[in-house]
């Protein structure tokens, strides 16, 4: 029998699945098929609507070694997992002549732990276990969520949190999950040969296409021990997030509140000088941390540098008095132990970080209302530890529906360490960038309006213009709109301004689940939605109930967040536009993936306001715009008003 074609295989996958073949889907299995068999390189850039899970899924699966496919999201984890992958797998199973299985894999403690649930979590105040389930009262909402997961344990095949509907509270999932630091193992542990963490480890072993997040993908390549299977072929999806999720991974942090539960772990299961030693030593930290002012660190001062210094050295006698002293006369003391051992190891890692001041490491004090002040350190890059950990033993594709940033990739590709396009050099990854385009015809389905005659934004004004011109466009639309804003307090001054001037229901974010407001922008054309980051990038809602996205300005990096002034800072002391490099960059992810929200199917029309002159009149205006969808450009309010107000009519005449 000859071997199917890869058109054939596409076609008999995009049919199981119900879908349309797209010249873009073609060329982007093409691409990835030839990248996975010359064990190279590819960016490609799938607009929405190109279909591009079966773009990369079909080659895969085809050349039979073993993929890993990670994702930023859960709503495309599951996607892939529940319904793209189980169709696809069905309808190339009679041209391949065999059946590619397939697995999820998460993080640990994104499993229920059954010893943490029947065993319950150790105390920290006194000796012995703490029954969370009679400790929380039943009729209170912590109560009530454990009990749910309790009957959910007897009931669930993967002790995935995701699995479980509706959700708990980050508070009642920490009583019945464990870290990877904090776990037994399943040799040691009683209830190991039921684990659903180990279950999934072995799922994955024995899966042809393991789907995982950048989370894990971060850890696998950070942390030295594996925890992803052996792979010939990696695909990372939603590949624009993935240079902030390793940063994330690889960002560490110290508080007194975490250092003082370190210092209670470990306390009864060492000698008394060295818990005293470590007791003086979160002392220390905590009086240096109560006068920590909100920002960069350029040098570690005296005071904070001796507490850090105690801290580490307090740390490291405590990790070896654990491991040499036994004490029977507490309750499941490997448990404890464990337990004790992760949060002192976690604190004189960090502690030892900041200490050896590594010029490839920026550090920052951070201060909250409600938590108080910690203290971050991050790689000033994380582009090297992606080039040499991702790039070298497999082949890499990386796709998303903004990966061209200016025009080119050269943007995304330095974040990744990789160098631009086309260029030659023994240890420099090659790879080709692609860009599939969309079905989509931009310039006929949206408008790109930018309000060039509002006074430019300063840090801290009130922007009365810009609300007027808010008002009027909202008015225009009929509501259909989803306002993404630069920050939380603009979104809720937007909303309280407008509740009082218009007739139109308008959603807040944080006032009700992420979920729950877009089901109900989405059912309701009338309504408005107003909200800041994860808006920008996690709305999916087709049809009438969004016809205007506005921004309220371009959203550049706050001028004093510490990473990113350190990084464009570092780019300009190497001779580069440390502006360009970093916080244009920014903003052009940002603003590509919020003008992505306007058109997500065919039939859609609308208009992406941008409410800051700056996007028509400063000389970076071109390189945002050039970042953009291909709308039809407009500076002209009365038009943008006008096409709002017919797109509204069509719509109501629709019936929508």
């Amino acid at each position: 029998m000859t071997k199917p074609s890869l058109p054939e295989l596409l076609h008999a996958a995009v049919t199981a699945v119900g879908g349309t073949e797209r010249p873009g889907q073609a060329a982007m299995a093409g691409a990835v098929a030839e990248a996975v068999d010359d064990h190279s390189h590819l960016l490609v850039q799938a607009g929405t609507g190109t279909g591009k899970s079966l773009g990369y899924l079909v080659p895969a699966l085809a050349h039979g070694e073993r993929v890993v496919v990670a994702t930023a999201t859960l709503a495309l984890q599951r996607q892939l997992v529940e319904r793209d992958l189980p169709r696809t797998v069905d309808a190339l199973h009679p041209l391949l002549r065999r059946r590619p299985q397939f697995a999820m894999l998460k993080g640990r403690s994104n499993y229920l732990c059954l010893h943490r649930l029947h065993e319950g979590v150790p105390q920290e105040e006194e000796e012995g276990l703490f029954d969370q389930f009679e400790a929380a009262a039943p009729s209170s909402k912590l109560g009530q969520d454990l009990i749910r997961l309790r009957d959910w344990s007897g009931e669930t095949e993967s002790g995935d949190r995701d699995d479980l509907t509706p959700g708990v509270s980050d508070r009642a999932w920490a009583q019945v999950s464990v870290s990877s630091r904090e776990c037994l193992g399943a040799g040691k542990c009683a209830y190991g040969a039921e684990c659903f963490a180990e279950q999934a480890r072995e799922r994955a072993k024995l899966a042809d296409v393991v789907v995982t997040n950048h989370a894990l993908l971060a850890i696998d390549a950070i942390e030295g021990a594996p925890v992803l299977p052996q792979h010939e072929v990696l695909i990372v999806d939603e590949a624009h997030e993935l240079v902030s999720r390793v940063t994330g991974v690889a960002t560490g942090e110290l508080t007194p509140s975490q250092v003082n539960r370190a210092v209670r772990r470990a306390a009864k299961l060492v000698n008394e000088k060295a818990a005293d030693a470590l007791q003086t030593a979160s002392e220390g930290f905590e009086r240096v941390m109560e006068l920590a002012l909100p920002g960069r660190l350029e040098e570690v001062p005296e005071d904070l540098g001796y507490a850090l210094l105690a801290l580490r050295d307090a740390a490291r006698t405590v990790i070896s008095a654990l491991g040499a002293t036994r004490d029977k006369s507490v309750q499941d003391e490997d448990v404890v132990r464990k337990q004790a051992l992760a949060s002192v190891e976690t604190i004189h890692g960090v502690a030892e970080r900041i200490t050896q001041g590594s010029e490839y490491d920026v550090v920052w004090y951070e201060r909250h209302d409600r938590f108080g002040a910690s203290l971050r350190v991050a790689p000033l890059s994380v582009s090297g530890l992606l080039r040499e950990k991702l790039f070298t033993e497999r082949s890499v594709v990386l796709t998303s529906a903004t990966l061209k940033l200016g025009g080119d990739f050269n943007g995304v590709g330095a974040s990744l360490g990789l160098a631009p396009e086309g260029t030659a050099g023994d240890d420099m990854p090659q790879w080709k960038g692609l860009d599939v385009g969309s079905p989509f015809d931009y310039p006929k389905q949206g408008i790109l309006y930018v309000a060039r005659h509002l006074a430019t934004p300063g840090r801290d004004s009130s922007r009365t213009d810009m609300l007027d011109e808010l008002a009027e466009l909202v008015e225009a639309a009929g509501g259909r709109t989803l306002g993404l804003f630069s920050s939380m307090r603009a979104a809720q001054a937007a909303a309280e301004e407008l509740r009082g001037r218009l007739d139109k229901p308008i959603l807040l974010q944080g006032e009700e689940t992420l979920g729950e407001l877009i089901k109900n922008f989405a059912a309701d054309p009338e309504t408005c939605l107003f909200g800041t980051l994860s808006l920008w990038q996690g709305v999916d809602v087709p049809g009438a109930s969004c016809q205007l996205v506005v921004m309220d300005r371009i959203p550049f990096p706050r001028p004093d967040d510490p990473l990113m002034s350190a990084r464009q800072k570092a780019v300009e002391e190497a001779g580069g536009n440390g502006f360009m490099a970093v916080a244009a960059t920014h903003a052009a992810l940002l603003m590509a993936q919020g003008a992505g929200r306007l058109v997500r199917a065919m039939g859609d029309k609308g208009v992406v306001a941008v409410l800051d002159p700056r996007l028509a009149n400063a000389r970076y205006g071109s390189y945002l715009r050039a970042s953009l969808p291909d709308f039809w450009y407009t500076t002209d309010r009365n038009q943008a008003r006008r096409s709002l107000a017919a797109i509204d009519a069509a719509a109501k005449a629709d019936g929508t």
